[in-house]
C-alpha cells in the first residue's frame, strides 16, 4: 500500500518510519511511504505556496493551485487513491476509520502549516481528519500517527498476523491486562488463570478484563460496542460488584 505525505517538510516523514516494525515492512515492500514537497507544484522562482488572507487578518493562508496540481499529479500515480485533509475541523479519527482506510488502494495525506488552508481546497479531497480537539503547529505529525494505525493492519506488517486483533478498540473495548515472566514481581503475582493452561477459562478471564477496564476507563465504549449475552451477563455483574454501585 502507498502513504504519500503532501507537505512543506518531506524531512519530517522520513525518521519516524526508518526503524522498527514499520521501517522493516518498507525495506520489504509491503508498504510505501513518501513524503512529497508541496513547492514542487508551486509557480514562480520562490516557489510560493501561501498567500495573505482575503478580507485582512494574521498569518498565511495555503493557496489552492499548487495543491490541486500536487494532486492531480498523484491521484494519477496511483489510480484510487483516497486523499485525506489533516484539519481541526475534520472528523476524529477511530480504530474504524483505520481498518476502514486499510482497504484502500493508497492514501494521500494533505498536511497544512500556517494560519490554514484556502477553502477551495476543501473540495479536492475526500475526507477531513483530526487526531482530537486541539492544535498542532502543522498536519504532519497527524498525517504520521494515521499511517502507523493503518499500516499495522495490512497483512504482512506485524510479525504476528493476530496482533492487531486483540488490541484496544479492535472489537469496541479497551484491551485487557497483558503480563509475562516472572510471575511475581514486587508482590505482585501474574493471575493464576493465566497459568492454568486451560485457554477456555482463560478467554473468558480476558473478555470480563476487558469488560471491566472498559466499565472503569472508557464507559462510553460501552454503548456502541458490539456485545453478546454472555457479554452482558458479565457486565451486569461487573456493575453490580462496582464500589458505586
Amino acid at each position: 500500500m502507498k502513504f504519500d505525505v503532501l507537505t512543506l517538510f518531506p524531512a519530517m516523514i522520513e525518521s519516524p518510519f526508518a526503524d522498527s516494525i514499520l521501517g522493516k515492512a518498507v525495506e520489504r515492500g509491503v508498504i510505501e511511504i513518501r513524503g512529497h514537497n508541496l513547492r514542487d507544484w508551486a509557480e514562480g522562482r520562490h516557489q510560493v505556496t501561501d498567500d495573505t488572507p482575503c478580507g485582512g487578518g494574521d498569518g498565511m493562508v495555503m493557496k489552492v493551485e499548487p495543491v490541486a496540481r500536487a494532486l492531480a499529479d498523484l491521484r494519477q500515480r496511483t489510480p484510487g487513491t483516497r486523499v485525506l485533509l489533516m484539519t481541526p475541523q475534520g472528523k476524529r479519527f477511530t480504530q474504524n476509520d483505520a481498518s476502514a482506510l486499510s482497504r484502500e488502494a493508497g492514501l494521500v495525506f494533505v498536511c497544512g502549516r500556517y494560519e490554514g488552508f484556502d477553502e477551495r481546497i476543501r473540495t479536492l479531497v475526500d475526507d477531513e481528519y483530526s487526531l482530537g480537539d486541539f492544535i498542532l503547529t502543522g498536519g504532519e505529525l497527524a498525517a504520521m500517527v494515521m499511517i502507523d494505525a493503518v499500516a499495522r493492519l495490512l497483512d504482512g506488517v506485524l510479525g504476528c498476523a493476530g496482533s492487531a486483533l486483540g488490541d484496544s478498540f479492535s472489537d469496541g473495548l479497551l484491551e485487557y491486562p497483558q503480563y509475562t515472566r516472572p510471575v511475581e514481581f514486587a508482590g505482585m503475582r501474574v493471575p493464576d488463570v493465566l497459568l492454568s493452561g486451560n485457554h477456555g477459562e482463560i478467554a473468558r478471564w480476558r473478555r470480563r478484563e476487558q469488560l471491566r477496564r472498559t466499565l472503569e476507563r472508557r464507559p462510553e465504549l460501552l454503548e456502541s460496542a458490539p456485545l453478546c449475552a454472555a457479554d452482558r451477563k458479565m457486565l451486569e455483574e461487573l456493575q453490580k460488584a462496582a464500589p458505586d454501585a
